[in-house]
This record gives structure tokens, C-alpha cells and sequence, in this order.
């Protein structure tokens, strides 16, 4: 299997003997580029940050989590090559110096990997946009300000390529193995073909999850099958009504297309991981592993979603919440992948919150989605879902019958919040205790209550 892609501008060409070998140990272990620093394996750190261009334009990405053959026809650069040819700085290099942005140096690298990313898009919102890369010991006052120093100096052209150029140095792309079918197909008919022939196969996207399996549990996926070719399930589709999110979709791009239509599950969204993990991980992805923490089925399920399911030709549709069977299955036969997700998109009651012992890029204790329907003051109907709660993510049909019939107020959430204990008898583990986690599930009713009735709330703002 060759993969090729450009790495700090020149064409490079690797026949991997693990398609699961990932970017950063190839860097550091074939290449010795160790500018780019291993240090949680994990894609929570930052340290392991670089640049990744393509037709979609240029991302910050882990390297720790990004396998090789996920770059096939794109362009790398590493902290190495952001200065220019002749050894000049990038003007975020030069910040980081002039403002002291560094000291042991260690995370060094990968800030300066997400600055120059953030620099090249015009992108200003730093708390966000360095939200993936922790500092131990400079703090980030000076690696801000370095941000900002630099921010108005002209990108330079070293770190932008033609995308057409990587084809024109590396012609054609990878497609298999030895003869063998296609392991990056290029259509979600080729993957429909290729994992019904193959259904033990691993299925990769974004690899934000199954990284980790090969990173922390030292796990052989073989066969693997790569989907981020699979450009028809990249789309987000307006039929009028609702949306159509293709399976491909990376949370970034659910997060710019939830911003107008709920704007709480937008945010929610932004605290789901860093930028390198959000321009990384899928919604199918994060759908079909099936946790029970994962935070995108909750709001979706309140939305009334439907998935969409394919296995060769068969497709196949269903109330996304009714794929969820128990904790570790779903309703997926083997051969079967997650083509798409509709969802509506005027449901403007729509509320989703997000508890969590870090506020940014942290796993979730309880994520709620609330979803009424009023008529005057009183509940009409009642889609609401809980992650965290229970072994899959979960309605909470209980809850909704006692709110139907009766007026939106305090004193009737508090009465049916009580229903919350017929829904759920959640566990215990090192995010929460299952009291607690009770507890603010009720709390997030009550939170919803007084937004609904126009009283604004917000974890970050204490009022008298």
C-alpha cells in the first residue's frame, strides 16, 4: 500500500507495514522530525499538532491519532517546516520568542502548529482555537499575546500549497493492498461493496476513537477500511425541512451548520474536544461506537432524528434512538455502516447541556437535551434524552409523561422530575457518582424551565 503525500513541501511516498502506524511515530521514528512531541497518545495534549492541508483548506490535527493512510493525497507540515526554506521564522515563531511564550519548550511545537493554522485562516477566537494545546509551565498570558502580536502580519506563502500540486507530484492514490480491495475507498458504494465483502473489517473516519485503541490498548486492527474519501458522505443536504448530515461529516462542520438553527447544541458542540479533534472526528463516528457518553445522540435523539443505514444495497431507516439496543449494541448488522442522519430543523425549543468535570474537551458526566412543545404554558409534547445516564444514550419517557398536561413551571419540574428515577439508575465511576449525576439531570430540567421562561442561565455567570 503507498501512501503519498507532501511533508514540508516535498513529495514523500510510504509503504506502511501497519496501516494503523500513526503520523507522529513515523515522524519521529523514520523521518526524525522531533520537533513534533508525543505526549498524552492520546489527542487531548497538543503537543503532537500539525498542519494538514487539503481541497477542504488547512487544519490543525494530532498527530498521535492520525494513521498514515489518512493523508494519502495531502499536505503535512510539521513545527520544521513552518519556517520558511531559508530558516526564517514564521511570524508566530517569532511571537512566541519576542512575547516568551515558552520555557521547557516541551508543548512548544504544537502551539505553534495551531497558532500558524489559526494565522493561515484568519481565525482570532484564541481561547478556542488553543483550547487543544495544554502548557504546564508558561501559562498561556504570553502564548495569547504572542497570538495576537502576530496576527495581523501577512501569511506566509510556504505555508499554503495548491492542493492540484500533491496530485501533480504524487499522481494517483493509494487503493490496496497487495492486489487486495480497496482500502480507502473513494464512494460510499465502494465502501458498501468492500465492507459487505469484509464486514470484520475496522471501519476508520476520523480515528478520534479507534486511535486510542491502537494507542492506549495496543490493539491490531486488521483488516481496516478508511472512509474519509467517501466524499458523498461529507454532505450536509437542505431538503427544506430538515437536514440530511452525511456519516463523514466532522463535528467542525456540524458545529458552523448548528450555530443557526440550535444554538445550544452548537455550544455544546464546541466544548466536545478540541479543534484537532473536531476537524478530525465524524458524527457518524461518534453515532456508531455507541457510548454511552457520546454527547451529539442526545440532542439528536430530542430532535426526533433518523438514521439512515446501509449494507450493500439494502438501506434501511429508524428512529435514531432505537439503535441504541444496550450498552456495547446496536442495531447494526455485520457488513452495515451509518450513511446519514435528518434531522428537523424548526424545533426552536430545542435545549442541550453539557456537565462536565473540565469545561472545554472533556467527556461528559451527564449531557441533557430537552425538547417541549407548549401550547400557551402547558406541555403538549415531550422529546428528552439523556448521555451518561444509563448504558446507551436514552429518552426519558417517564419524564415526559409526567410534564405532558401540565404547565411549564418550577413547581411542575420539580414534581416530575421525579420520574427521572423510573427512567434511569445511573452508575457510579471516576466522572461522577450516580447521585450526582441524578441530582443534576433534575437540575437541568429546572435549568431548562427557567430559560424557557425567558430567565437566562449560564454555569459561567454567578448573579445574586
Amino acid at each position: 500500500m503507498d501512501i503519498g503525500f507532501l511533508l514540508n513541501g516535498e513529495p514523500v511516498r510510504v509503504r506502511p507495514d501497519n496501516p494503523t502506524e500513526t503520523l507522529l511515530d513515523w515522524l519521529r521514528e523514520s523521518r526524525g522530525l522531533t520537533g513534533t512531541k508525543e505526549g498524552c497518545n492520546e489527542g487531548d495534549c497538543g503537543a503532537c499538532t500539525v498542519m494538514v492541508q487539503d481541497a477542504d483548506g488547512i487544519r490543525a490535527l494530532n498527530a498521535c491519532i492520525l494513521f498514515l493512510p489518512q493523508l494519502d493525497g495531502k499536505s503535512v507540515r510539521t513545527v520544521e517546516g513552518i519556517r520558511a526554506d531559508d530558516g526564517g521564522l514564521h511570524p508566530v515563531q517569532q511571537a512566541m520568542v519576542d512575547e516568551h511564550g515558552s520555557q521547557c519548550g516541551f508543548c512548544t511545537p504544537g502551539f505553534v502548529a495551531s497558532m500558524a493554522v489559526a494565522h493561515a485562516n484568519g481565525q482570532t477566537d484564541y481561547d478556542d482555537r488553543l483550547a487543544g494545546n495544554l502548557c504546564r509551565c508558561t501559562g498561556y498570558a504570553p502564548i495569547i499575546r504572542a497570538a495576537k502580536t502576530a496576527q495581523s502580519a501577512p501569511v506566509p506563502q510556504w505555508t499554503r500549497t495548491d492542493p492540484s500540486s500533491v496530485e501533480k507530484y504524487l499522481g494517483g492514490s493509494a487503493k490496496g493492498v497487495g492486489g487486495s480491495a480497496p482500502l480507502l475507498p473513494d464512494s460510499s458504494d465502494e465502501l458498501a461493496d468492500l465492507y459487505a465483502a469484509n464486514p470484520e473489517a475496522t471501519l476508520i473516519a476520523g480515528a478520534t476513537d479507534v486511535g486510542l485503541w491502537v494507542t492506549k490498548q495496543l490493539r491490531d486492527l486488521d483488516p481496516v477500511i478508511f472512509l474519509h474519501k467517501c466524499r458523498d458522505l461529507q454532505q450536509i443536504e437542505d431538503q427544506g425541512d430538515t437536514l440530511r448530515i452525511g456519516a463523514g461529516v466532522t463535528i467542525a462542520r456540524l458545529w458552523e451548520a448548528m450555530k443557526p438553527l440550535y444554538p445550544s447544541f452548537a455550544e455544546m458542540l464546541r466544548r466536545y474536544g478540541s479543534v484537532q479533534v473536531r476537524e478530525a472526528a465524524t458524527l457518524g463516528g461518534n453515532i456508531a461506537n455507541g457510548s454511552p457518553i457520546g454527547d451529539s445522540p442526545p440532542p439528536l435523539i430530542a430532535l426526533g432524528a433518523t438514521l439512515h443505514l446501509r449494507k450493500g444495497d439494502n438501506r434501511r431507516n429508524m428512529p435514531l434512538e432505537d439503535f441504541f439496543i444496550e450498552y456495547g449494541k446496536q442495531d447494526c448488522a455485520p457488513g452495515e455502516f451509518v450513511e446519514a442522519v435528518t434531522l428537523p430543523k424548526d424545533q426552536p425549543n430545542l435545549r442541550v447541556y453539557k456537565l462536565s468535570k473540565r469545561f472545554d474537551q472533556d467527556i461528559s458526566a451527564v449531557c441533557g437535551a430537552f425538547n417541549l412543545t407548549l401550547e400557551g404554558d402547558t406541555v403538549t409534547a415531550a422529546r428528552i434524552a439523556f448521555g451518561g445516564m444509563a448504558g446507551t444514550p436514552k429518552r426519558a419517557s417517564a419524564l415526559e409523561a409526567a410534564l405532558i398536561g401540565h404547565p411549564l413551571s418550577e413547581e411542575s419540574a420539580t414534581r416530575a422530575s421525579a420520574a427521572l428515577e423510573e427512567d434511569f439508575t445511573p452508575l457510579s465511576d471516576m466522572r461522577a457518582s450516580a447521585s450526582y449525576r441524578m441530582e443534576s439531570a433534575k437540575n437541568m430540567l429546572l435549568r431548562y424551565v427557567h430559560e424557557m421562561n425567558g430567565t437566562q442561565t449560564s454555569v459561567l455567570e454567578v448573579t445574586p
